[in-house]
């Protein structure tokens, strides 16, 4: 038997292949599937099954794609209702793969379908559970992303939740594996610990949601300091449940190079947003106008599912010359299907052209601290929970997540500064302000991280002044 954890960093996202004999299975797969057909070739195994721990909502999963290359039935806990064929199994139902077992755990609370999955092996003994949202390392999965209007609420959910772990997961022996659908950086939960494998009696240890002295507090400590789920799991959730076009379709589509022309006429004549890759000390320095950036290298996808409301919006692509593969995959992986095209050449195409080009006012930590005073109006775009850490006296906290909350409530006419922790959050916020047309303020290279290191700035760990800017 052989269980591999395909761990994707960016979506802090864990898939599963398992193998046993000549047969294999894959648990919650990511959208690209090569990898998977890779490695069963490799292998020389059969997938048996492509088992699906609930409807994601974070990413699009490869369970379409996957089922259409290998014929390999789908399998969904009880209560789901995809759109498509697949099995929905039982509770307790069983599953053959080799010389091993898969049992279904219905285990409702982060959604209603929500099933863990048990693996039993060669020698029957109960080795490892998938926990897929159910169960993270240090957290539970947040139970308000499933409600029905006027029928069920997050309370509701919660309290299933807790159920659920103290009727099916709880029971089960120390030495259980637990292998979770996520890990920290996840929007799914809001205490997840770094590691991504773990024994299920260390989290009866240390998880904080698997210690409550009872329901009624249970329900309470998991609700508690949720923040608003990004806007594109909703459109996530209906691809997963609805069905979602191949993605050698939306490759072949994206991997369009465009000359400078066609990409200007592409802009005008579709509306497209122009999504520049590049990284931030790059893209400052000279950008096609009306840009965002978010550049590749971060967390590109979670952040473009934030900030860009509508997976069908139109994308053209401004980024690094090779990249263009990887950034369409990536932007696939959160359901954003339909890029028309990139930048043949890249910027430096377009800038050898002749085309107008836009800047963002960066400057050095040092250059800011020559210019701040008491009187300089900081705009501090990190999480409210960074910000509370600690932060600039009298600084804003306006987290980049709720941009579109606070960005009309800025005065173009006074001067203001705007920074992150080290310059990625700070960028796509200058690339989206300038693009709405704020032009006066100046963003801080190197962000909090650098800021704190100079001993030049009063700070504070004290949430003190009004957030009205």
């Amino acid at each position: 038997m052989k269980v591999e954890q395909i761990y994707t960093g960016c979506l802090a996202q864990g898939a599963y292949y398992i193998v046993s004999g000549n047969e294999a299975a894959i648990i919650d797969p990511l959208r690209e599937v090569k990898p998977y057909l890779d490695r069963l070739e490799k292998d020389q195994v059969k997938l048996k099954y492509i088992f699906e721990t609930h409807f994601h909502a974070d990413f699009v999963s490869g369970h379409l794609d996957l089922s259409n290359k290998t014929g390999a039935p789908i399998v969904y806990g009880p209560s789901a209702q995809p759109e498509f064929d697949a099995i929905i199994a039982k509770d307790e139902q069983i599953f053959d793969i080799g010389n091993i077992k898969i049992k279904v755990l219905h285990t409702p609370g982060h959604t209603l379908e929500s099933s863990t999955f048990l693996l039993i092996d060669e020698d029957g003994k109960e080795t490892a559970i998938f926990s897929g949202d159910t169960l993270f390392l240090g957290d539970v999965g947040r139970p308000d992303l499933a409600q029905k209007a006027g029928e069920i609420t997050e309370k509701d959910l919660a309290g299933m939740l807790y159920d659920s772990l103290h009727s099916k997961i709880l029971p089960l022996d120390d030495s259980v594996t637990v292998y979770p659908a996520h890990g920290a950086g996840s929007a799914c939960g809001k205490n997840m610990q770094k590691e991504t494998v773990d024994t299920l009696g260390n989290q009866k240890r240390t998880n904080y949601a698997l210690n409550q002295p009872d329901k009624e507090s249970f329900i309470n400590e998991v609700l508690d300091g949720l923040t608003a789920p990004p806007k594109y799991f909703g459109m996530n959730v209906a691809m997963n449940k609805g069905g979602y076009e191949s993605f050698d379709k939306v490759l072949k589509k994206g991997k369009n190079p465009l000359s400078v022309v066609d990409f200007e006429t592409a802009a005008e004549e579709t509306g497209a947003l122009i999504l520049d890759t590049r990284s931030a000390a790059v893209f400052h320095k000279g950008f096609v106008p009306n840009s965002i950036n978010i550049g590749i290298k971060g967390d590109f996808a979670p952040w473009v599912g934030a900030m860009i409301v509508d997976v069908q919006q139109p994308i053209l692509l401004v980024s690094d010359e090779g990249t263009e593969e990887e950034v369409i995959t990536r932007l696939s992986r959160v359901g954003f299907d339909n890029v028309l095209g990139f930048l043949d050449g890249s910027f430096e195409a377009w800038k050898n052209y002749g085309n107008e080009i836009d800047e963002i006012k960066r400057i050095s930590v040092e250059e800011f601290a020559e210019e701040f005073s008491e009187n300089a109006k900081i705009i501090d775009v990190r999480k409210e929970s960074e910000y509370e850490a600690d932060h600039i006296e009298n600084a804003y906290s306006k987290p980049l997540a709720y941009i579109n909350d606070w960005v009309n409530s800025l005065d173009n006419s006074e001067h203001f500064y705007i920074h992150c922790a080290g310059g990625y959050r700070s960028m796509i916020v200058a690339s989206i302000l300038q693009a709405r047309g704020y032009r006066n303020f100046t963003e801080i290279d190197g962000g909090f991280n650098a800021i704190k290191k100079t001993g030049k700035f009063p700070l504070s760990n004290f949430v003190c002044q009004s957030k009205t800017l």
